[in-house]
């Protein structure tokens, strides 16, 4: 496809998530024109700041790593300054069973891989023969790869490689549920070796947490809106596309109510039910649709308690062995002191709580594990059902591409097939995609 001129109708995209972001900014920087449509009054999408009274959290508590390039270099390329955005700390992964610590694992300042073998060796809560099982098993996935077409569960790879009940217990479950949001029997051993691959195979400050010492919407959403409007792209928030216009397999426009808005290319980045609800009128894009249903949905709940503000963790993220909460932040790093939230991954046994019941629940629990904390002064539960696309078992062969079927128009979005589970990264890596393909580049 040529390169559209700069004389032509903007390029419309539709949602203002991380991927709808990362297209119009590349798609600027090329200086193509670019008009970009939101729903919702606050750019964002599922990774935003949100508001409760005079309490500022985010939609979700997101954990970031170093291995998110395309994403650092985003924020980097529309001025956010990425020393003083993050706490970057060697991967610490501590795990609380009651008030007692059931795992310690460090990762030294080691070139890779040798910093994750190192942390395997010396971690805490591990016995001789779980740390030479774990080594091996890592070995393995560092060396190895797994075909999307003959993926297994993580589970079941697992239990081929000898992973005792509590290694998988203690190690490699709070793994898979951080980076898939999928339960370990039933997510793809694909895309989780690909995560740990990510993490550890290739630099050692790859698998640094990044700790956002800013709200959400600071990193991305506000400079990025901010970063287009200066470029000359037209934004438009509180507005809701309704439909699109395909005449002969071709966009040649969307409805935003009942104004028409001309375009020849449109980017949907949009979530998958939204993006589906779009284009089920058009017969042409129903194989896209049924992909789209295929995708299924796998939730996050994020319980915020405000304590005094003396109350403090040792270190920044810690787990939560055999309980409802799975891990907790601390928000002091974001200039919140006492703030803590409680992340709870993928479906369960609490996703039929009532918001009551999980609060207390969690909050019972925390008491168990923290006996001198006082009660929480205030509590938020944000949930949100349709929080990524499931990565179980064979989803890479269900997920879409960014092209699609009608001429002009395009997917973005961390469920296209970036390899990647649903992250900001892989968001981020869809929008660029999505627009250098666009204009017929290769990846830089």
């Amino acid at each position: 496809m040529p390169e559209p001129s700069r004389h032509d109708t903007p390029v419309v995209i539709v949602g203002s998530g991380w991927a709808g972001l990362a297209a119009a900014i590349e798609l600027t920087r090329r200086q193509i024109p670019v008009h970009l449509i939101e729903a919702a009054r606050q750019p964002g999408g599922r990774a935003r700041t949100v508001r409760s009274g005079n309490l500022v959290v985010d939609n979700g508590q997101h954990l970031m790593i170093g291995a998110y390039q395309s994403m650092l270099k985003l924020m980097e390329q529309i001025g956010v300054d990425i020393d003083t955005a993050f706490e970057r700390l060697p991967l610490t992964l501590k795990l609380l069973n009651g008030s007692r610590t059931s795992l310690l694992l460090k990762t030294p300042r080691l070139p890779a891989p040798w910093h994750l073998l190192a942390a395997i060796l010396t971690a805490h809560g591990l016995s001789a023969a779980e740390q030479i099982k774990a080594l091996r098993f890592g070995r393995y996935v560092l060396k190895q790869t797994l075909p999307a077409d003959a993926d297994i569960s993580v589970l079941a790879l697992l239990h081929s490689h000898a992973q005792s009940p509590g290694l998988i217990r203690k190690l490699w479950e709070p793994l898979c549920i951080a980076t898939l949001n999928t339960p370990v029997d039933i997510a793809s051993a694909h895309l989780f070796i690909n995560v740990l691959t990510t993490a550890f195979g290739s630099h050692q400050q790859h698998a640094d947490l990044l700790i956002p010492r800013r709200e959400l919407s600071d990193l991305l959403p506000r400079p990025g809106i901010a970063y287009l409007e200066r470029h000359g792209a037209q934004v438009e928030l509180g507005q809701r596309v309704t439909s699109l216009a395909v005449e002969d397999d071709r966009v040649c426009g969307v409805l935003i109510g009942n104004r028409y808005v001309e375009c020849s290319q449109v980017v949907l980045a949009t979530p998958p039910v939204i993006s589906r609800r779009l284009i089920s009128r058009h017969s042409v894009l129903n194989p896209l649709a049924q992909q789209l249903t295929e995708l299924g949905n796998e939730p996050i709940a994020t319980l915020y308690l405000q304590y005094s503000e003396d109350i403090k963790l040792d270190i920044p993220i810690l787990g939560l062995e055999n309980n409802v909460g799975q891990w907790v932040f601390d928000r002091r790093v974001c200039g919140q002191p006492g703030l803590i939230a409680v992340v709870i991954s993928a479906r369960g046994e609490h996703s039929v709580l009532t918001a009551d019941a999980l609060t207390a629940q969690v909050v019972s629990e925390l008491a168990t594990c923290f006996p001198h904390w006082p009660a929480p002064e205030k509590k938020l539960l944000l949930r949100e059902k349709r929080a990524t696309f499931c990565s179980r078992v064979g989803i890479d062969v269900i997920r879409p591409d960014n092209r699609t079927a009608v001429q002009g128009l395009w997917l973005a979005g961390d469920y296209t097939n970036t390899g990647l589970p649903a992250t900001l990264e892989s968001a981020v890596r869809s929008g660029n995609v999505c627009a250098r393909t666009m204009l017929g580049q290769s990846m830089e």
